[in-house]
């Protein structure tokens, strides 16, 4: 991929800057092939709810093709793509409502972590099982009364001979109660700078003393889970980096994290299939359309945006606070497009049928398949504000570290 910048004047010698962003001809051979490969999976106009029941299918399709893991190098199992490469992946696939990577968060956060930071006795014993997708990870970050403040987390890791004994709660944890290790930040110093006493743990889910506590949220579904331990024993052998250099190890993941919470691939594909969703039911009003249309402009602003964080790390660069303006206008972006969606439903929003996105339910929809999805992901979304940092965060590193503030 390229990234060049054209000068031009006019006759008041006022110079501006336009953009060209080109994929290479090797890229656009690599598009042609996932695209064939989805096809074969996904075919073009597959009902939604087909591509949601066949996500076991996609899964060991992924697995099978050795695709399940591109954000990894290709000492750790990965594909060895390039910037270029992985984002052409995550496009095509959103472009099918497909994931672009395994469930959970073994090959997209811990995965890479440990590839980065593991010892080779890490590497193999977990590396394995998360590529194969037999082992599940959840991430153990968020705790009540912090919020987006990590540093202030107050789990304590007590050191006892060769363990750590682990005691406190976390909250918000994505899938714990599917999960079979947790990656945990916990305080093993108080002395110092906060940031400084806070050490990577790996923790066995079936530990004595580690309990996962449901919360049910607004879309009804469970997902999100209370994780609490109780003077768990965990092997210093678990430990990710030295003791005290988890806040190293936590901010190079939640930099690509917030990268990765941009939502460009779904904003573009939820902008695709709204005007037809629209136009199904006669909610496609002038209005509704200026609106879309608004919205579409600022998305392309956003793709921009994106590919120039991508032509950068093509060229080696590793992101940086653009993550966080990825973030905070991805969230604005995708946020708005559930609400239009919702809206374009109008009525069949109002049916409480949450079970009906479970693969299997033989609930019949009231009105179309989609109103009743969409309504879930507007619910679901609302979570997104705060995911991988809140929005008042994401301001706050702008406004430091471009602005001078």
């Amino acid at each position: 991929m390229s990234f060049a910048r054209k000068r031009r004047g006019d006759s008041r010698q006022v110079r501006d800057v336009a953009v060209r962003l080109d994929f290479s001809d090797s890229d656009r051979a690599f598009r042609a092939r996932v695209s064939a490969f989805c096809r074969d999976h996904v075919p073009d106009g597959a009902p939604p709810r087909d591509v949601r029941a066949d996500q076991t299918a996609w899964k060991q399709a992924m697995i099978a093709h050795g695709w399940q893991a591109y954000r990894l190098p290709s000492e750790a199992g990965g594909t060895d793509w390039s910037a270029a490469e992985k984002f052409i992946w995550e496009r095509e696939t959103s472009a099918r409502g497909l994931p672009s990577q395994l469930p959970g968060m073994g090959v997209s956060m811990i995965g890479p972590i440990l590839a980065g930071f593991g010892t080779g006795e890490q590497k193999a014993r977990h590396l394995p099982a998360i590529l194969s997708d037999s082992v599940r990870w959840c991430q153990g970050y968020s705790e009540p009364g912090s919020g987006s403040d990590l540093a202030s987390l107050r789990t304590a890791a007590v050191r006892d001979g060769d363990d750590y004994v682990v005691t406190g709660e976390k909250i918000w944890t994505s899938n714990a109660y599917e999960a079979d290790w947790i990656f945990a930040l916990v305080r093993t110093s108080s002395k110092g700078k906060k940031q400084a006493g806070i050490t990577f743990l790996l923790i066995d889910m079936r530990s004595a003393g580690v309990a996962v506590h449901p919360i049910i949220t607004i879309d009804g579904q469970h997902h999100l889970n209370r994780v609490t331990f109780d003077g768990v024993r965990v092997p210093g052998e678990n430990r990710i980096g030295e003791e005290g250099q988890g806040w190293t190890v936590a901010k190079g993941l939640l930099t690509h994290e917030r990268t990765g919470l941009a939502f460009v691939s779904l904003s573009l594909h939820l902008a695709q299939t709204l005007r037809g969703a629209a136009r199904e039911l006669n909610a496609d009003a002038p209005d509704f359309l200026r609106r879309l249309t608004e919205l579409e402009t600022e998305l392309a602003a956003l793709e921009i945006t994106e590919l120039r964080t991508l032509a950068e790390s093509t060229n080696g660069a590793a992101p940086g606070v653009q993550s966080s303006f990825l973030k905070l206008k991805g969230t604005i972006v995708v946020q708005a497009l559930t609400e239009m969606f919702v809206e374009a439903a109008g009525p069949y929003a109002a049916p409480w049928l949450p079970e009906i996105a479970h693969a299997g339910s033989n609930l019949e929809p009231i009105g179309p398949m989609w109103a009743h999805l969409e309504t879930i992901r507007y619910l679901s979304g609302r979570a997104a504000s705060i995911a991988g940092g809140s929005d008042e965060v994401q301001r706050d590193i702008v406004a430091k570290h471009v602005l001078g503030l």
